[in-house]
């Protein structure tokens, strides 16, 4: 507990019995409880963390009859945190890779009541270039931005950091149940928290790698969340400025995609006419450079709209 506010950690579990125990015993003694969510283990980690909790009284185990992902692993350990009334909810993955060392400062903007949600960056430093995986980092780089058009979050980076505080006003208002399953759970819970208006700051974080291979395939999932991404992003601006409260922004880029999208026949056009008679149509390049930069204006225009809307969430 600190400043009378107690502290529940998340610890979402997949085949983490050679790192679990580790992951456990490194949580300062302020944290009040462990919420371990064994995610329907192959191997032995519930067993593990079971011995475990026989002399922590701290460390609370839930078993998942099925494999519902990281997402749906955070979403039973969020639940528990809400039903039991706990003031932060915070996310430590089981393979400990999140130093436990960084918490103080996770904590602090919530403890503050500067942020609901507070998210560890391990970009901020620039030791995260020499330690993590090159291929990781630009993956992570690129859905880092792609993230920030998504979310609104524009001051918001690492966007796949699942080093993470949630206070009890979030808990109580967003849609736990709803949360994305799988990898992409951070992307998403970060756009839900937009529409909610929620306040969001990145925090310096270490980046630690612990002995052990990661099972994600880098280039399969940028393809899958870039999709995700463009999804989550007409979901915001629904949700966000259309249902809940109506914003011209909308309009900005309903227009700028319109225009930049006409150059499509008109390139089909240009490309045939020269074809055929070896001779540029001047009317429809000037037809294709006036979409092009109208179009991009627009959607510039939008952006900024964005940002400033946004701009009391950090």
């Amino acid at each position: 507990m600190i400043d009378g506010k107690k502290i529940g950690v998340v610890v979402p579990a997949y085949n983490e019995s050679k790192l679990i125990a580790k992951t456990i015993a490194g949580m300062p003694e302020y944290v009040d409880q462990i919420i371990v969510v064994n995610d329907c283990s192959k191997d032995n980690t519930g067993e593990i963390v079971a011995e475990i909790a026989k002399t922590d009284p701290r460390v609370i185990l839930i078993n998942h009859d099925v494999n519902k992902g990281v997402g749906g692993a955070i979403s039973t350990g969020y639940i528990y945190c809400r039903d039991n009334d706990l003031d932060i909810a915070v996310v430590m993955a089981g393979d400990n890779q999140m130093d436990p060392n960084d918490l103080p400062n996770l904590l602090a903007p919530v403890l503050q009541d500067k942020a609901d949600y507070s998210k560890g960056n391990r970009l901020i430093t620039g030791e995260a270039w020499k330690k993590i995986p090159k291929v990781r980092y630009f993956g992570n780089s690129m859905l880092s931005f792609l993230t920030k058009i998504a979310s609104g979050y524009w001051h918001v980076a690492d966007s796949q950091t699942g080093y993470t505080a949630l206070n009890k006003r979030a808990l109580k208002m967003l849609p736990l149940e709803d949360i994305y399953p799988r990898y992409g759970m951070p992307n998403d819970f970060l756009v839900t928290l937009n529409i909610y208006n929620m306040r969001v700051v990145d925090v310096p974080v270490r980046p630690v790698y612990a002995d052990e291979t990661s099972g994600i395939n880098i280039k399969k999932v940028i393809f899958s969340l870039s999709f995700l991404l463009v999804k989550l992003f007409f979901k915001r601006m629904i949700q966000k400025y259309i249902i809940r409260d109506f914003h011209p922004l909308v309009l900005f880029y309903f227009f700028g995609a319109f225009l930049m999208m006409l150059d499509i026949p008109l390139l089909i056009r240009f490309f045939y006419r020269w074809a055929i008679t070896n001779a540029a149509p001047e009317v429809t390049l000037m037809m294709i450079l006036l979409c092009s930069i109208s179009g991009l204006q627009l959607m510039l225009f939008a952006m900024l709209f964005d940002m400033e809307s946004n701009r009391e969430l950090k």
